[in-house]
């Protein structure tokens, strides 16, 4: 094999050489790229455009642009109050309006709004009701709830990891014992990991909630962290950014010891203090490191499931499913594949979209 590989590479240059042994060092990582993501992806787009089931007896038809059209059709209704025969306001206990239910009105469009369900809905001009209808609503809330989910996640785990960096970068008594006793989240399950804050969080006899009775003398009741609509998306960022924040303290760890000291001591000698220190050399010396970290959390926030899985299971109402969650319960648990890898498309897409503009923009920043 040897011989043959020197024949072929006689009468090549140096160039041509390179670039064939690099294809042939890379082609079993070009393979198994094209293999296991590329020709899987290709499948999936393909199988959008059918009625594929996991089980069932009826053959795979070709459906065209019906799974789109379902996943993102969008309308709205503009509701009037009802009035009674004078054309006075008809008004509840409260003194507000009375409007007709939505379902009369979707079922007196039945053609056009058919298989349309509420989405949301605000008061406008002359308290009119305007309310916004989809297809699928919990996709729209599942993709509300993974961008709100990114938006806190992304800067509390970035913030708690840089401030882990800088008090192991100390060089301070037992900072191999803290370094590990701060990164044994990321290399513990996360199933565990979801179990046990599940417990933390319980209503009524969650360490958090008793430490919360203590500490305010009783004057804090029991908060239903996972079962309150308000606290259970703020409850799984605290918890997944404690659990991930030790991957991106050993990355902004090793950009601190990438600074040149020399840089603090002339800061130093200068007079400035720590404040000024951090903001004029150790941030602009961890723009890359910055970069990345902001970058790839972000893309691995969008892909948030097992904590979902596991400590709510999407609920209460929706509050915390996210578009993957949503993906794998119609795929999987409803059997829909097809409707499933629809969800994972246009999620596909949107991710991308949203991690080409956030390199730009990062990109813009540092120059």
């Amino acid at each position: 094999m040897e011989e043959q590989l020197d024949m072929l590479s006689k009468g090549m240059t140096l160039e041509k050489r390179q670039k064939v042994w690099g294809w042939m060092m890379g082609g079993p990582a070009f393979f198994g790229l094209a293999f296991f993501v590329i020709l899987p992806f290709v499948m999936a787009i393909a199988m959008t455009f059918t009625n594929q089931r996991l089980l069932s007896p009826y053959p795979t038809e070709f459906v065209g642009m019906q799974n789109y059209e379902r996943l993102l059709g969008i309308n709205y209704v503009v509701l009037s109050p009802l009035e009674d025969e004078a054309g006075e306001l008809i008004l509840d206990q409260n003194d507000d309006p009375i409007y007709p239910r939505l379902r009369t009105v979707l079922r007196s469009d039945y053609p056009k709004l058919r298989y349309y369900y509420q989405l949301a809905s605000i008061k406008v001009w002359d308290d009119k009701a305007f309310v916004l209808l989809a297809r699928d609503p919990v996709f729209w809330r599942s993709l509300w709830n993974t961008l709100s989910f990114v938006l806190l996640v992304v800067p509390l785990q970035g913030c708690v990891a840089l401030g882990l960096a800088l008090l192991v970068n100390q060089g301070l008594k037992g900072t191999l014992f803290f370094r590990t006793v701060f990164f044994a989240p990321v290399v513990t399950s996360m199933v565990v990991v979801s179990i046990v804050w599940t417990f933390l969080y319980h209503k009524d006899m969650g360490a958090i909630n008793v430490y919360l009775r203590w500490f305010s003398l009783g004057l804090l009741g029991p908060v239903d962290w996972l079962g309150d609509k308000a606290w259970a998306i703020p409850s799984i960022v605290i918890m997944s950014a404690w659990q991930g924040a030790g991957v991106q303290m050993l990355i902004f760890l090793a950009g601190l010891q990438g600074i040149p000291k020399e840089q603090y001591e002339a800061a130093s000698i200068d007079g400035a203090n720590r404040w000024q220190r951090f903001r004029y050399i150790t941030l602009p010396g961890l723009k890359n490191t910055l970069v990345f970290i902001v970058i790839s959390t972000t893309i691995a926030a969008f892909g948030l499931f097992t904590q979902v899985d596991v400590m709510t299971q999407g609920g209460p109402q929706d509050s915390t499913s996210t578009v993957m969650y949503h993906a794998i319960t119609q795929g999987y648990r409803q059997m829909d594949i097809a409707y499933g890898a629809t969800i994972s498309v246009v999620y596909f897409i949107v991710i991308f979209i949203i991690a080409l503009l956030q390199k730009r923009f990062m990109s813009r920043r540092q120059k």
